[in-house]
């Protein structure tokens, strides 16, 4: 059987490049911060669920929750898969769209677990 790591793959040396090439540093703090302040939002929402208007939480308000962890679940997916390098980088805006999604997902939840008219 080839070894897998000796392919030149038609280049001159070994390639060991990634497959969409490098990201700059802007991309990578973008990821991070739209990354980081959905992730916030989404856990803010996931307790305020149980704990508002109050204990014992009402069963919609956990079934939003959970609503809201299953479209967590497929963005956390298509993520997995661009980092892995198995996606186009078109579908980078497709994740950015259901990160901006699910952001007024869990700004509507939490309009109404706190019963804003």
């Amino acid at each position: 059987m080839d070894d897998f790591t000796t392919r030149t793959y038609g280049t001159s040396g070994l390639d060991n490049r990634p497959l969409f090439g490098e990201t700059s540093a802007r991309d990578r703090i973008i990821n991070l911060a739209v990354g980081g302040f959905t992730s916030l939002i989404v856990l803010v929402t996931v307790i305020s669920s149980f704990v508002f208007p109050s204990l014992p939480p009402k069963p919609l308000n956990v079934f939003f929750a959970v609503c809201i962890l299953l479209v967590c679940g497929s963005t956390i997916v298509l993520i997995f898969w661009y980092r892995q390098g198995d996606l186009e980088p078109k579908f980078r805006n497709l994740i950015y769209y259901m990160l901006g999604s699910l952001m007024l997902l869990c700004l509507c939840a939490n309009l109404y677990f706190h019963d804003v008219t």
